[in-house]
């Protein structure tokens, strides 16, 4: 094997033993894993970043050679070097669950990924409806983008935040996850021909994790659809750092007369104290109060199984 037979590439997706390495300029090559990883334990995972060595640049088939450092990587849903979540949610149908909204947060959250917070169908509710909604969560360490992906909508804005990362997309059924995803990476839904077939891609379903690139952007722009963070579990966080995952009570930490104060039921507690009366008040959102309320209950709950 010739030592510039090895080239750098990124895993777009794994099945069934094969790896499929995007290389800049090259296109996609169907790669086996070497025995090595397996006895070191290691296992390559979409979005690495990887080596290999070709073997027939005719049939774009190759080797994984070696695995480059990683920024981080999950476990579920599996997949390495993430640099942000784009979290979708619709404005209406389906309304949007907020407690639901509130367990994707902390579960990415949890895992230190950034998280860009985007309501989708805006054409479906008013201005001040979609005003309401994001102001629920002005205060909750996100950032906030609002878009009608029928009418393509705040797309611009969206399309910046997306410029030269590596996106997961996240969100529940029905909200409009594949239409952004087919706006922006339409080789997720549309036939591409040899790659689709070498790929396996057919009717759109997420049964694995896939990295695709984002059309007219610069190298390194991907969205990773997944079919991870559909059903959330906080099995293993304890209530009393469910407070942690909620930017807005920061300010109020130490200020209330019990040091470990739950923000739940203790006199004098200065997050209930915060906590708006109405919507144009200054403190702490009712709605996001009342769902870490409810997390917290069950989390607790959870000791007594």
């Amino acid at each position: 094997m010739r030592e510039d037979s090895a080239i750098k590439g990124r895993i777009i997706k794994g099945i069934g033993g094969f790896y499929y390495v995007d290389v800049a300029g090259a296109g996609i090559y169907e790669c086996r894993a070497r025995g090595i990883f397996r006895k070191d334990g290691k296992k390559p995972l979409v979005g690495d970043r990887v080596e290999i060595e070709i073997l027939d640049e005719s049939t774009k088939t190759g080797s994984v050679s070696d695995l480059l450092e990683r920024d981080n990587s999950l476990i579920r849903p599996e997949a390495a070097n993430i640099d942000q979540a784009l979290v979708v949610f619709a404005c209406a149908h389906p309304d949007p669950n907020l407690t639901l909204l509130d367990r994707f947060l902390i579960t990415i959250a949890s895992e230190d990924i950034p998280v860009i917070l985007c309501f989708n169908k805006t054409d479906l509710v008013t201005k001040e409806e979609t005003e309401y909604l994001t102001s629920i969560y002005r205060d909750a360490g996100v950032t906030l983008v609002a878009i009608s992906a029928k009418e393509e909508k705040g797309f611009k804005k969206l399309s910046d935040l997306l410029c030269g990362k590596t996106t997961m997309l996240a969100g529940p059924s029905g909200v409009g996850k594949s239409t952004i995803l087919n706006r922006f990476c339409p080789e997720a839904m549309a036939d591409t021909g040899e790659i689709s077939k070498k790929l396996g891609r057919g009717r759109h379903t997420t049964r694995h994790s896939e990295l695709f690139k984002i059309e007219g952007m610069e190298e390194g722009s991907y969205l990773m659809d997944t079919p991870g963070f559909t059903a959330l579990s906080l099995f293993d966080l304890d209530e009393m750092y469910v407070k942690a995952y909620y930017p807005e009570f920061f300010d109020y930490e130490g200020k209330c007369r019990f040091m470990e104060c739950s923000h739940t039921h203790e006199p004098d507690c200065a997050v209930k104290a915060a906590v708006k009366k109405d919507a144009s008040d200054k403190g702490i959102s009712k709605v996001r109060y009342e769902n870490y309320r409810l997390i917290y209950e069950e989390q607790k709950n959870r000791k007594r199984f």
